[in-house]
């Protein structure tokens, strides 16, 4: 047996220690409800309102507009159904094939209440236009959903002039920024982005904890009741060892660890693209520093994940690994099912080392090279 190599921080990253003393200290001495008004509640709230703070300081915005939500999953929903829900016939949602499936599903959701929703395609390269975000925009047209950084991919999104453009149409406009924090710039102070969901554990935080930024002015339904929480918004004990780890997690994040990240993906991808016929997915130029999509012709996906069983990748999104189905931001962007399904996703962290990257190479050389050898026919990955 091999070794085992984790490059999969795209669908979840090791927690990192000083998160796990943070988190520790809360659990073994502050276990108040934080909506309580005696002492140890008032404690355990200074806690969490420390951790929005320091949420808030990482992507420019201000501490009040942070709400906590378990994940970003439950964050998107609450940006798409909290617009939506109420309106039915009367809305119109405009996102893209490629964005999470928690955005997609929420959608198809939407769609079977009576919201109206059009799909915008990605290009060959990943990207999403805003001159086709424009051509889909309405008369009713309430919110826009684009996210960041794909998370498949890692090609970033311009919401710059996405969100520019609703901002002179009067459309809310709304990010899934999951795979952004520590990555790639956030300023969500500086930006014309209305509603932007966050996340902890893909930047060695805890599960299980995630944040919604509402912008001033901008009002959601809430979809969970029971209580006054989150000004309202979102009903629920707030857990404050969470809200501490992803508050911690935040503070330790850091931009400036983005060089280190490109330089160990375009290591990798330097050893990858000596195997015959591997070539990479998404655009060269707009994409996070930590995700290296890869699609190895010839060496059926699911064999090959078998092979890599000590190599820690993925074929997509961790969120779709039970579905049978090639991924969908691969197919969308043109890749055929055979193609989609002979990819392989590599993500690289805050714990990644040079030697792990010599050996995820060489593993997958090895691996793609059996397998070839077993295909029939003449070797696919020469034509194309």
């Amino acid at each position: 047996m091999s070794a085992e190599i984790y490059l999969d921080y795209a669908a979840t990253s090791p927690l990192d220690p000083a998160v796990a003393a943070a988190m520790s200290d809360c659990l073994a001495r502050e276990f108040g409800n934080p909506s309580s008004q005696h002492a140890a509640g008032r404690r355990a709230r200074a806690l969490v309102e420390a951790a929005r703070e320091e949420i808030a300081a990482r992507v420019g915005a201000p501490a009040e507009r942070i709400f906590f939500t378990s994940g970003a999953t439950e964050a998107n929903n609450l940006a798409l159904k909290g617009s939506l829900a109420r309106r039915g016939a009367r809305a119109h949602l405009v996102t893209s094939t490629i964005e999470h499936k928690s955005v997609l599903d929420a959608a198809r959701a939407l769609e079977e209440s009576g919201v109206a929703v059009t799909y915008v395609s990605a290009d060959a390269r990943g990207l999403v236009s805003a001159d086709d975000v424009a051509r889909a925009l309405r008369a009713d047209t309430v919110l826009v959903s684009i996210m960041h950084v794909n998370n498949e991919t890692g090609v970033i999104q311009d919401i710059e002039s996405i969100g520019a453009l609703c901002r002179a149409r009067g459309v809310t406009f709304h990010v899934d920024a999951a795979q952004s924090v520590g990555k790639v710039p956030l300023d969500l102070g500086a930006s014309k982005i209305d509603l932007c969901s966050l996340t902890a554990h893909k930047l060695c935080g805890p599960k299980g904890v995630g944040a919604l930024y509402v912008a001033a002015g901008v009002v959601l339904a809430p979809q969970m009741h029971g209580g006054e929480q989150e000004h309202g918004l979102r009903a629920g004990t707030v857990a404050t060892h969470q809200a501490v780890g992803m508050g911690k997690a935040y503070a330790l994040a850091d931009a400036r660890e983005a060089a280190r990240l490109a330089s160990l993906r375009d290591e990798l991808w330097r050893r990858l693209c000596a195997i015959p016929g591997a070539r990479l997915n998404g655009d060269l130029e707009r994409r996070a520093p930590h995700v290296l999509n890869v699609t190895f012709p010839g060496a059926e996906g699911e064999s090959l994940r078998l092979a890599l069983r000590d190599l820690a990748v993925s074929a997509g999104s961790a969120c779709a690994a039970d579905s049978p189905e090639a991924s969908h931001v691969l197919t969308g962007m043109g890749l055929s099912e055979a193609l989609a399904s002979s990819s392989l996703r590599f993500s690289v962290g805050r714990f990644t080392t040079e030697a792990e990257i010599e050996q995820a190479a060489a593993r997958v050389s090895v691996a793609v090279e059996k397998l070839r050898a077993c295909a029939p026919g003449a070797p696919p990955w020469c034509t194309t």
